[in-house]
């Protein structure tokens, strides 16, 4: 081992903390709360797709905790307005003048629930939030808290009442995952086992916001050689000229798929990149941006992935 894998060890360690911490709370989900943990890491916000029932907003709660960052919860329905996420300006009688009133999007970590139950216009509230780590209202820039993520929830399309996400939305996204029903074993002990909310409720920080970002800045130290950057833009290549797809991956999405194999990486105690680690969250960077939406659960997405993996060589 050398000298600066050593030096990533601990940072390894950490994150391998926050998993089994978090493997207490959430049954049986090892990888998706990897991945989960990997989006954070690389600075990327996290779309979970699933049936109401199974977990996705107790997981985005559990991360914050875990994370000890300030969290706040949007319930998106479709009567949400866009002043109602970023935050309104108010006539104050004493300074006789207005006062800006923040939105709950000041915050650490974002939970926007069900957030395709909102029209366009109010999903179009988090678009500039999310890229730009800022918002703009009434001409004034108001940046955002440090670190800062969007975990948004959302129901599958088939779903009475939902909206789909724009692919400029979906675009921002860096991942998108699925948690699916647990195994029968886990889900007896789900059942017989405290309940999750009062769980996550007892979870203290695993750290604090400066080892966050330290491990943050321990991703992007992360070495990705030549031939490692040729195969992502391979990916990038073969999804704009198959036929399959109607548009391809966007440079956004290939910086994002290199962010989440590097940290990928980092958690495997490794301080450079291998194609298995670019492999391993393809899935999960890739699909959601190369389809509006699914038939539900994930219906033809890792046939997707499978079909780019076998089409490009390594």
């Amino acid at each position: 081992m050398s000298l600066t894998q050593r030096q990533f060890t601990p940072r390894a360690n950490l994150a391998e903390t926050i998993l089994d911490r978090a493997r207490t709370v959430i049954l049986g989900k090892d990888r998706e709360l990897r991945l989960a943990l990997a989006c954070l890491l690389a600075r990327g916000h996290l779309l979970i797709e699933d049936l109401p029932g199974v977990g996705k907003t107790t997981l985005a709660h559990l991360l914050a905790r875990l994370l000890g960052l300030d969290y706040s919860r949007i319930q998106f329905t479709s009567d949400l307005l866009p002043a109602d996420v970023i935050g309104v300006s108010v006539y104050d009688r004493a300074s006789e003048g207005f006062r800006f009133h923040q939105g709950p999007i000041f915050s650490q970590l974002v939970l926007a629930d069900e957030i395709n139950r909102a029209t366009p216009k109010a999903q179009s509230a988090l678009l500039e939030a999310m890229e730009e780590r800022q918002v703009t209202v009434e001409g004034e820039t108001r940046p955002l808290p440090e670190p800062f993520f969007v975990i948004a929830t959302q129901n599958p399309l088939f779903q009475v009442g939902t909206f789909p996400l724009p692919e400029s939305q979906l675009d921002r996204f860096l991942m998108r995952i699925h948690l699916g029903y647990p195994d029968a074993e886990q889900e007896k002990t789900l059942l017989a086992g405290e309940d999750r909310r009062a769980m996550v409720a007892r979870q203290a920080p695993a750290l604090d916001n400066a080892q966050l970002i330290a491990l943050q800045d321990a991703v992007s130290e992360v070495h990705a050689a030549r031939p490692v950057i040729d195969y992502v833009h391979a990916i990038l290549q073969f999804t704009r000229g198959s036929e399959r797809f109607a548009f391809g991956l966007s440079p956004r999405a290939g910086l994002g798929m290199l962010h989440a194999a590097k940290a990928w990486a980092m958690m495997a105690d490794r301080d450079y990149v291998i194609p298995e680690d670019v492999q391993a969250v393809l899935s999960s960077c890739a699909v959601h941006r190369l389809t509006s939406g699914t038939s539900g659960q994930g219906v033809g997405e890792n046939e997707i992935a499978t079909h780019i993996l076998e089409q490009v060589p390594v």
